[in-house]
């Protein structure tokens, strides 16, 4: 997958420069659209992290598109399968995107955005042999960044079995943080059988920090 600026519901990413304030496209061709956008959200190496943007009540995922503060950031997203490849089948009322960095060197952040559009019904899936299902169904803490050190401890639902873990920073700035900023956080988790442990260390800040938990939990017993 190329390296991406923007993000399409139907395309492949294609490559871009971070656009100027008020230039992403996640509600360009659709009529009625909410557009919603994250924190910058940090990516410190090669390995994938993930953020969750979330559409308001009764909408579903139209269009997406995320900013980028480095061309070396590899932004995609979670889609579901499904025909047509559509809002309601291929997303749902939140996206998930998956960002990493390809080079090294000093950290990059990518800034997702959503549009939303109106709950209108999905069209119809067509199943091969066994109909795709959603085996891991996600569950997601935010938790506010304040300085000094904060411990959490989540587990997913009752019935559920966690399957993983993983975490991300998000600072909410206008323009993009510093490289200062973005090392401002520092965020250790354990993963055991039925929890996770996240220890967050950070640094004074006039922005807002969050750290967002992603669970993936297992509907097998």
């Amino acid at each position: 997958m190329r390296r991406a600026g923007i993000l399409a519901l139907a395309c492949a990413a294609v490559a871009a420069w971070p656009p100027a304030a008020g230039a992403t496209n996640e509600c360009r061709g659709l009529k009625v659209c909410v557009p919603v956008a994250g924190p910058w959200v940090v990516a410190a190496g090669p390995a994938e992290v993930r953020y969750q943007l979330a559409c308001p009540r009764r909408f579903v995922v139209g269009g997406l598109d995320a900013e980028l503060s480095s061309r070396d950031v590899d932004v995609a997203f979670r889609g579901a399968l499904g025909s047509p490849v559509n809002p309601g089948i291929t997303t749902s009322s939140s996206a998930v995107f998956l960002g990493r960095l390809l080079a090294r060197g000093r950290p990059a952040v990518f800034r997702p955005h959503i549009g939303c559009i109106p709950t209108q019904g999905g069209g119809r899936r067509f199943p091969t042999a066994f109909a795709p299902g959603r085996p891991l169904a996600p569950t997601t803490v935010e938790l506010a960044v304040r300085a000094g050190v904060r411990r959490l401890v989540e587990r997913c639902p009752a019935g559920r079995r966690m399957a993983g873990a993983s975490t991300a920073v998000g600072i909410y700035t206008a323009a993009v943080p510093t490289v200062a900023e973005m090392l401002g956080v520092d965020v250790v988790e354990h993963t055991f059988a039925d929890h996770v442990e996240v220890v967050v260390r950070a640094q004074p800040s006039r922005a807002r920090r969050v750290v967002q938990v992603d669970l993936d939990c297992s509907s097998a017993p």
